[in-house]
């Protein structure tokens, strides 16, 4: 029997069981996750980014956490000497068009409370000499790490503070009691006083293991990268975004240095069949069709045709994904880039089509599921955990009587 259960060995599991243990040190805690290393889906697939909070609505989670992760995720690299570099980005104007949108997002970054600049034309490609812009922002506080790294760091910790840890370890089922969850496993049954879900592309269905029923489901976008060749990193400094669309839920094509030096040039976002498949033909019967049979979805994919094209374009057509590049650096061509890594986004979609907007977290009996934790998710982690350990009841023991 444990005090706590955790399901997902993703950054926002383990940052979620160190808050537990630091607010209850004597409490006993295990985390469950089912592949055998920790950090492979999310976490692990990400551009790297530590965002600063610019784009979220004033007031939201996701504002509020990833301005306050920005600078608890560096404190945390700095303690435990892993490699980070906050450089800093520009999110770049190429028209007069844009201007309006840029303006917008400068005064909601001001109103999230960050350190924002406005960059002329010239002082624009003073920070990226090879830039295509008419206008800029500059967002000090953006930064970069690999994540994956940082998860790996936060299970030593949590295994040097007596936390058990069990990779490999598929939740199959889940029955919840006044006074107990029982979580049955591939690797036997597990009972716990109180059980957190950070499944990530799996959270919707681990809560409805626990009978949690919403009209909440998690669709999944694949986001594909290209690396530039090396001999053409010198075109890319730091990070170069483009302003993003107003009514496309995604940031669009960007240019990130990673922590290696390398220059990744994406995601697009394109729909998965597959929920944890990262290349274009990946397909799960299951997957596929939760998706395809949910309502939802569809008067998603209504409103977003137009855009949803041009990121399936990209995806095939390398040509096209080259000219979203081209419109931030004109001198990319299109033999400069090669493929690289994908991920999968996790991210949630309500029956009425619309988008979950915000981190989203919902109780159970004896439980707590997070089920919408998309990008900033990774920067905001660790304040993400302290939300959580704030929310799950305090662990409680009967005294036994020695005689």
């Amino acid at each position: 029997m444990y005090d706590y259960l955790v399901i997902g060995g993703g950054i926002v599991g383990l940052s979620t069981a160190l808050s537990i243990r630091h607010r209850y040190p004597n409490a006993t805690l295990a985390i469950v996750e089912k592949e055998k290393e920790w950090a492979s889906h999310q976490t692990g697939r990400n551009s790297g980014v530590i965002h600063s909070g610019i784009y979220y609505k004033p007031g939201s989670l996701k504002a509020t956490l990833a301005k306050r992760g920005s600078e608890s995720i560096v404190r945390f690299c700095q303690e435990n000497n892993i490699a980070h570099d906050v450089c800093g980005k520009v999110i770049v104007a190429v028209n007069e068009t844009e201007k309006g949108n840029l303006n917008h997002l400068y005064e909601r970054g001001l109103e999230n409370g960050l350190d924002v600049q406005k960059l002329t034309k010239e002082e624009l490609k003073e920070v990226e000499p090879h830039v295509n812009g008419v206008g800029g922002i500059r967002v000090p506080s953006t930064g970069i790490v690999n994540y994956k790294k940082v998860t790996e760091k936060l299970a030593e910790i949590l295994s040097n503070q007596e936390v058990d840890l069990f990779p490999g370890t598929r939740v199959t089922n889940i029955e919840e009691s006044l006074d107990e969850a029982v979580v049955d496993t591939s690797k036997g049954a597990f009972k716990a006083k109180y059980i957190i879900n950070c499944a990530g592309l799996q959270s919707d269905r681990i809560a409805r293991l626990a009978d949690i029923y919403t009209d909440l489901k998690i669709v999944p976008f694949r986001g594909e990268y290209f690396e530039l060749k090396k001999e053409k990193s010198h075109l890319v400094k730091n990070l170069i975004y483009p302003v993003p669309n107003p009514d496309f839920p995604f940031l669009g094509v960007h240019l990130t240095r990673m922590m290696d030096g390398s220059i990744h040039a994406g995601p697009n976002a394109v729909l998965s069949l597959k929920r944890e498949g990262y290349h274009k033909l990946s397909f799960n019967p299951k997957d596929a069709l939760d998706v395809l049979a949910f309502e939802g979805f569809w008067k998603m994919a209504g409103s977003n045709m137009k855009e949803g094209l041009k990121e399936m374009g990209r995806s095939f057509h390398r040509k096209s994904f080259v000219k979203s590049l081209q419109r931030l650096v004109p001198e990319i061509q299109e033999e400069d880039v090669v493929p690289t890594h994908s991920g999968v986004r996790a991210q949630a979609l309500l029956k009425n089509g619309q988008l979950v907007d915000d981190f989203f977290i919902i109780p159970g009996k004896r439980s707590i599921h997070v089920c919408n934790a998309p990008s900033p998710a990774a920067t905001a982690s660790l304040e993400i955990g302290k939300i959580i350990a704030g929310k799950v009841p305090s662990p409680t023991r009967k005294m036994i009587r020695l005689s």
